[in-house]
């Protein structure tokens, strides 16, 4: 227990840090970050699956799979490549609110394909988080289409990861390569026309591009070990430790604008994930408790 709390939490505070990361890129182009992300992300996991488990699990896979795998890979590749872009324009504090939307953003997925049902608590929840996002764009003047797309990006991609059954780094693996030949295209045209900035600027940021990959697939494979061993109400909550840091981040460290307006809104969105939050904790230890009477 002790152990999956650590590597999920590490999981999430890794993710909760990324903008920092990113910031010492600010030099080098979204898109090329993300190409050498998904290159690098592809080496690690590679290294990492050769010497953990082999490769016999490939000839399993079906058609049906990897077509659900090329769909999560463009989502996350688009996400990926938003959020670096976000990040180094200086809106931070906007893909912090992104990820603080995205629990709800997945619930109402669930209901709207799924055919989850939603209880009176999940319901005001989720009414309460939309009326913080309305209230943001009336006053703002301007929908948040970036914490918007980020949400609705990574929900669908998880949406997808819940579909497909597979384990969550070969799930890594098979979207790195699927996504590892347009990326190499990419760079090798960039290299061609002397636009590429690995190689070219200095050995430290040859070096954040490289690890790039390893910082991708690290918390992943810290969150699935995590994951696998402590409870899912518990993930539930330490998913928003990730958006508290980055807000942290952009507030604190880079000094990004967090105004009145923007206070009212994240609150009605923190309010809503304390209401969901406090009903799935509530419900799973009835469960525990219905659990505990039954095996007497």
């Amino acid at each position: 227990m002790r152990q999956g709390l650590l590597a999920a939490a590490a999981a999430y505070f890794i993710w909760g840090l990324f903008p920092v990361y990113w910031k010492l890129l600010q030099h080098v182009p979204a898109l090329q970050i993300m190409a050498h992300r998904i290159v690098w992300c592809a080496v690690w996991v590679a290294a990492w699956i050769t010497v953990r488990e082999g490769w016999g699990w490939v000839r399993e896979l079906s058609g049906r799979l990897l077509l659900m795998l090329a769909t999560s890979a463009v989502l996350v590749a688009g996400n990926w490549w938003l959020y670096i872009w976000a990040v180094n324009a200086g809106y931070i504090v906007e893909t912090s609110l992104g990820y603080f939307i995205n629990p709800l953003v997945s619930v109402l997925m669930g209901v709207l394909i799924l055919r989850e049902r939603l209880n009176r608590m999940q319901v005001l929840a989720v009414l309460i988080a939309a009326g913080g996002v309305l209230y943001l764009t009336l006053q703002a003047g301007r929908v948040p289409w970036i914490a918007l797309t980020l949400a609705l990006s990574f929900g669908s991609y998880g949406l997808i990861r819940k579909i497909a059954v597979v384990p969550a780094v070969r799930g890594l693996m098979i979207e790195s390569g699927i996504l590892l030949v347009p990326a190499l295209l990419l760079l090798s045209v960039l290299q061609l026309q002397g636009e590429s900035r690995f190689g070219h600027v200095d050995r430290a940021t040859d070096g954040l591009l490289v690890v790039a990959g390893l910082v991708t697939a690290l918390p992943l494979v810290l969150f699935a070990i995590g994951a696998r061993r402590i409870p899912l109400s518990l993930v539930g909550i330490l998913q928003y430790l990730a958006p508290t840091l980055q807000l942290a981040c952009g507030v604190w460290l880079f000094h990004e604008p967090f105004t009145r307006v923007q206070q009212i809104g994240f609150g009605c969105i923190w309010l809503a994930l304390v209401l969901y939050a406090a009903d799935g904790l509530w419900r799973a230890r009835r469960r525990g408790a219905a659990g505990a009477v039954a095996a007497r």
